[in-house]
């Protein structure tokens, strides 16, 4: 008696058995299926295309192969979810309006429409491909997102856009052309991992963003790779930024963050930059063939680096300032492949420590006219004075436990194919419209 009560109540507290229909393309059919269809029915799309803009106002899912093409028309977002629980699933999104004001987007996902899953589309020609503006738990999982290419790459819309929407999960998607990849702004408690990005301004951008993981994602040939700004406990960890132009990874305003893992490699000019930024643990990374391994910069301060390992770089440290900085910790260091060092004890770690900068390396930074200068007699007698009377130095950075070895990250090979794809590109002057070196322009 009380199992068969039990399965009653069950069955009465579920909804009605989900309705599972099919829809042709047509002018006006989807609207039409959606307004006929229950909370929590399926509407299949046949091949075709379905005309836009529609909302989705009620529990359903939506799929379809990727020759059924939902079509916005130029006309506002194509597909506006107004509703929590909504599925979207394997068909393609086309032609949002070109608002950037008001966030014209392929897929928005607005506030209260909780839990919404958008999985395998593939989205063209649209504003912003994906706008999660404001439901929480969003899922964004192996999408193909292309932005548009015919505006300039400012006034384009970024990939995906994550504003006010916690725990959104964004999963292996491809993000190539428009502004930024991924951007999220005043956000918090999200994963963001195993997305590739190719050909933006940021792959993935941070603006008021709290304790939120990129993790496992691959920017390649962007103007600027990682750009954690004004956020706090960011975890940035095993990302892979290869050729990118500006910054590989910029820490800017950003405090708190854990960062490891990270390959860096083939910036044009900086690995790693760190304004204003403040207890970061800064660990096991790889900063290789840039321009400036580490620029450091605008008081940072309480920061360890640990473990990383600089390659290749042409300047592996600029670093103008005052104040003495040990980037070593409890005993372990960095690897530096310009010190000239010795281990005669085995230990790993070098016998003389590591000072990537000296006077000249401040005059030259702060009056670039001195540059002139550098191989005169002058400056070299500064130099060798600074070497045999170390009391002569100003403040900088010293590793006083520099590692022997580097550790190594691996590339897969079909992101190195896309690497060398995108190489030499930056010397051919493609830099579009955009100054990343402009802090005020992010």
């Amino acid at each position: 008696m009380r199992l068969s009560v039990l399965i009653i109540g069950l069955l009465t507290a579920l909804p009605a058995f989900a309705a599972e229909r099919e829809v042709a393309p047509g002018p006006g059919s989807l609207a039409q299926a959606i307004a006929g269809a229950a909370p929590g029915d399926v509407l299949i799309l046949k091949d075709g295309a379905f005309a836009g803009p529609v909302t989705i106002d009620r529990p359903l899912t939506i799929s379809g192969p990727e020759s059924a093409i939902v079509d916005g028309q130029g006309k506002g977002t194509v597909i506006t979810i107004d509703a929590p629980d909504v599925t979207l699933r394997g068909f393609g999104v086309t032609r949002s309006g070109s608002r950037n004001e008001d966030l014209d987007a392929g897929i928005k996902i607005r506030k209260a429409a909780d839990r919404a899953l958008i999985e395998g589309l593939t989205l063209t020609d649209n504003m912003h491909g994906i706008d999660v503006h404001g439901g929480r738990d969003a899922r964004v999982i192996g999408n193909q997102i292309t932005g548009r290419r015919d505006i300039q790459m400012n006034q384009r819309g970024n990939g995906i856009y994550v504003w006010n929407s916690p725990g959104t999960l964004l999963d292996g998607n491809s993000i190539r052309y428009g502004r930024d990849g991924i951007f999220s702004n005043t956000s918090a408690d999200s994963i963001y991992r195993n997305n590739l990005m190719r050909d933006l301004r940021f792959a993935v951008h941070f603006m008021y963003t709290r304790k939120t993981e990129v993790s496992g994602n691959v920017s390649v040939g962007n103007h600027l790779g990682f750009a954690i700004m004004f956020s706090d406990r960011a975890k940035i960890l095993n990302n892979l930024s290869l050729g990118d132009r500006e910054h590989g990874l910029m820490l800017n305003y950003a405090n708190n963050a854990d960062v490891s893992g990270n390959l860096v490699r083939g910036g044009k000019r900086k690995c790693l930059f760190i304004y204003n930024a403040h207890r970061n643990l800064i660990w096991n990374n790889r900063f290789q063939d840039c321009g400036i391994g580490l620029h450091f910069t605008a008081g940072s301060e309480k920061n360890v680096l640990t473990g990383n390992a600089f390659v290749g770089n042409r300047e592996q440290v600029k670093y103008v300032g005052t104040r003495f900085m040990e980037w070593s910790h409890a005993g372990r260091g960095n690897f530096w492949s310009d010190h000239p060092a010795f281990d005669l004890n085995g230990d790993g770690i070098a016998d003389g420590s590591y000072r990537p900068n000296d006077l000249m390396d401040h005059i030259l930074w702060s009056q670039p006219a001195a540059s002139l200068l550098t191989g005169s007699p002058a400056v070299q007698l500064v130099r060798w004075s600074q070497q045999s009377f170390p009391a002569t130095l100003p403040g900088g950075v010293t590793d006083s436990h520099p590692l022997m070895r580097p550790l190594t990250i691996a590339v897969p090979p079909v992101i190195e194919a896309l690497e060398a794809e995108a190489a030499g590109r930056w010397t051919k002057g493609n830099y579009d419209d955009i100054d990343p070196d402009d802090i005020s322009s992010h």
